[in-house]
């Protein structure tokens, strides 16, 4: 996603628009079981994890979120190539990209503080979606100078573990692969269904990302 496009979309997310929402669940997130720095555009059904998703902040992302799709849509094609040969594997749309559904859309303002650093290692949705989408946007430089809220050497970014086996080169032990990716603003990760990840800790300034959680429909 172009990094000048979220530039023009963060001002308002920044200074009014992202009200974060305190929910509570009953394995927690990653170990924590209040999670309060996420503000929910959209929840599962059955209001899972809050009742009262912000409709603001959809209505103000809502061309970005809609982008989202297509990007996701083309890419789960292309991944699922050739394990979903079968046209009946899932739905299609007239240039036969799969129909898909946003099924959970929140944005989260990490900070260096205790249980806001960081989304630890996790599947998203317990594994009960087809897979998400996590976009790396811009450092704030709305509410405060780019300075004070740079994470740039601070920690921040992803990694995936994707079941693959390696050998330690130090212990000579058989371990999964560990992929690290240092994201910037516009950095688009796709993930597929039931892949461990985590957003990594930071100790300095503010990071933010939108989180989407997808069905494909079949």
């Amino acid at each position: 996603i172009s990094p000048s496009y979220l530039d023009g979309l963060m001002p308002p997310i920044v200074t009014t628009l992202f009200e974060p929402q305190t929910v509570t669940y009953n394995g927690g997130v990653a170990n924590i079981k209040d999670w309060k720095i996420s503000c929910y555009l959209e929840v599962m059904e059955g209001g899972i994890p809050c009742t009262n998703p912000h409709e603001g902040l959809k209505n103000h992302c809502w061309e970005l979120l809609e982008t989202c799709n297509d990007l996701f849509a083309r890419w789960y094609r292309q991944q699922h190539a050739c394990n979903d040969r079968n046209t009946s594997a899932y739905k299609t749309d007239e240039n036969d990209n799969p129909i898909v559904s946003r099924l959970m859309t929140f944005m989260t303002r990490y900070t260096p503080a205790p249980d806001e650093n960081a989304l630890l290692k996790h599947v998203d949705g317990a594994g009960k979606v087809d897979g998400s989408v996590v976009l790396a946007l811009p450092v704030d430089r709305w509410t405060a100078s780019e300075e004070e809220n740079s994470f740039e050497g601070h920690g921040g970014g992803l990694t995936f573990w994707d079941g693959r086996m390696r050998r330690n080169a130090e212990s000579g032990k058989r371990e999964v692969e560990e992929i690290k990716y240092d994201t910037r603003s516009g950095d688009l990760a796709f993930i597929d269904r039931a892949v461990w990840h985590q957003a990594n800790p930071i100790t300095r300034g503010t990071r933010w990302a939108l989180v989407i959680f997808y069905k494909v429909e079949r």
